[in-house]
C-alpha cells in the first residue's frame, strides 16, 4: 500500500504535504473548510492557512495588430549587434579559407598541404595586407550609408517606417570603431581613392557646413579654404591627368569634395525605404566584386627558382615556396601542379612581383604614386624598389 509523501521539516513529520491548488480569484473571499487532516486549519481544499499563495501574474497583452509581430527594440538592438560582429568576425575566416583553396588551384590534395604550412599568423597577415582595404571599404560604406538613413527616418513620424539595416548597425557602433575605420582606408586605400573619403566621413558624422560657423561669412570663409588647401595639394595631378587625357582621375579627385558639400542632409521620405534596399544589395555586389581579386591574392610570395646539377643546364621553376626541409623545397608552380625540388639542385632564387603589383597610371601626388597607399609609400622612401630581376620576365 502507497502512503502519503510527508514533510521533513517545519510541521511534524507525519504531517502530509498539501497538494498544489489553483489560486483563488483576486477579490474572491476564502472560506474555511474542514477536509484537511485532523490539527491543521485549512482555508481550501487541502491547503495549510499560514502558507501563502503565490497570486498568479497579470498578463501582458500588447497592442498588436492582427497578423504582424513586434519585436522589442532591445532585442531588435541586440540582434542588430549580433548580426554586425557577426559580419565582421566571420569574413575574414572565411576568407582566409577560400584563398587557400583558390591558391591550391581547386585541388584537395593541394589544399591540405597549404593548411599544413601556412599558419594561422601567415594568413592573418595576408589577409590584412591584401583585404584590410577591402574590409575599411565595407565598413566606411555602412556608416556612411546608414548615418544619411538614420537621419532621414528620424525626421518621418515615429513608428511610420522600420529603421533600415544600415541605420542600426550605424546607430549601435561606437564613434571609436568608426574613426577606425576611416583611419583604417586612409592608411589602405590607393591614394586615387582617397578623395572618396571626404564625403564619406562627412556623412558618417553628419558634418553640414552650418557646423562649421553659427555667422553665414566665416562659414564661407572656412569652406572656401578649405577647398584652397586640397586644390593646392591635387592641382599638379589634376594637371598631369588632363595633359594624359586621365578623364576617370579627374572625376574621382574633382567631385568627391564638391559632393561633401551637399550629402550630409536628410532625404525625402518616399526614397528611404527604397533606398535602403538598392544601397542593402550594392554594397553587397560590390564587396564580392572587390572580395574577387582578394581571394585570389597568392598567400605566399612568387619567387624563380634555377634548377640544375652543376655545371651543366638549369631550369627556372616559377611558383610559390610552400616549405623547405633538409631532404626537398616544395614548390607550388605558378601555373599549377606541386613540384618536389631536391635542394642540392637550387643554384638561385629570386623574389618577383606580381602582375597586380605593377603600376598602371603615370601620376603621383607629391612624389606619392597615385596607386600607392600611404603605407606604400611611405614604405618606397624608406626603401626605394629594387630593379627587377631578368628571371622574373623570363615565362614559365
Amino acid at each position: 500500500m502507497s502512503t502519503a509523501p510527508t514533510a521533513t521539516s517545519g510541521a511534524g513529520a507525519d504531517d502530509p504535504v498539501p497538494p498544489p491548488r489553483a489560486s483563488a480569484p483576486t477579490g474572491t473571499a476564502v472560506t474555511p473548510v474542514a477536509d484537511g487532516p485532523p490539527g491543521v486549519e485549512v482555508d481550501g481544499p487541502g491547503w495549510p492557512a499560514g502558507v501563502p499563495v503565490a497570486e498568479p501574474a497579470e498578463p501582458v497583452v500588447a497592442n498588436v495588430e492582427p497578423g504582424r509581430v513586434r519585436w522589442d527594440p532591445a532585442e531588435r538592438r541586440a540582434r542588430a549587434s549580433q548580426s554586425f560582429w557577426t559580419a565582421v568576425v566571420g569574413v575574414p575566416a572565411i576568407f582566409s579559407v577560400l584563398r587557400l583553396g583558390v591558391e591550391a588551384g581547386g585541388e584537395l590534395q593541394t589544399t591540405l598541404l597549404l593548411v599544413a604550412n601556412v599558419g594561422p599568423v601567415n594568413l592573418l597577415a595576408g589577409f590584412l595586407t591584401t583585404a584590410a582595404r577591402l574590409l575599411s571599404t565595407g565598413l566606411v560604406a555602412v556608416f556612411a550609408l546608414g548615418a544619411v538613413l538614420a537621419v532621414s527616418v528620424d525626421r518621418l513620424p515615429p513608428g511610420t517606417r522600420r529603421r533600415p539595416l544600415f541605420a542600426r548597425w550605424a546607430d549601435l557602433t561606437p564613434a571609436w570603431l568608426v574613426l577606425a575605420s576611416f583611419l583604417l582606408a586612409l592608411l589602405t586605400w590607393p591614394l586615387l581613392y582617397l578623395p572618396l573619403l571626404l564625403p564619406a566621413f562627412v556623412a558618417a558624422f553628419q558634418l553640414r557646413p552650418g557646423r562649421l560657423h553659427e555667422r553665414v561669412v566665416p562659414r564661407l570663409l572656412l569652406v572656401v579654404a578649405l577647398l584652397a588647401g586640397y586644390g593646392w595639394l591635387v592641382l599638379p595631378t589634376l594637371r598631369d591627368a588632363a595633359q594624359q587625357g586621365e578623364l576617370l582621375v579627374l572625376a574621382l579627385i574633382v567631385v568627391p569634395p564638391v559632393l561633401a558639400l551637399f550629402i550630409a542632409w536628410p532625404l525625402p521620405g518616399v526614397v528611404i525605404r527604397p533606398l535602403a534596399s538598392v544601397t542593402e544589395v550594392a554594397v553587397l555586389a560590390m564587396l564580392v566584386w572587390a572580395a574577387l581579386p582578394v581571394i585570389s591574392t597568392p598567400v605566399l610570395p612568387l619567387t624563380v627558382t634555377t634548377v640544375g646539377v652543376e655545371n651543366g643546364p638549369t631550369e627556372d621553376v616559377r611558383g610559390h615556396v610552400v616549405t623547405t626541409d633538409d631532404v626537398n623545397m616544395v614548390i607550388l608552380q605558378e601555373r599549377g601542379g606541386v613540384r618536389y625540388v631536391p635542394v642540392d639542385l637550387v643554384r638561385a632564387q629570386v623574389l618577383c612581383p606580381s602582375e597586380e603589383e605593377l603600376p598602371r597610371h603615370r601620376l603621383r601626388v607629391h612624389d606619392f604614386h597615385v596607386e600607392d597607399s600611404l603605407l606604400e609609400g611611405l614604405g618606397r622612401r624608406v626603401r626605394p624598389v629594387h630593379r627587377i630581376d631578368a628571371a622574373c620576365r623570363t615565362p614559365a
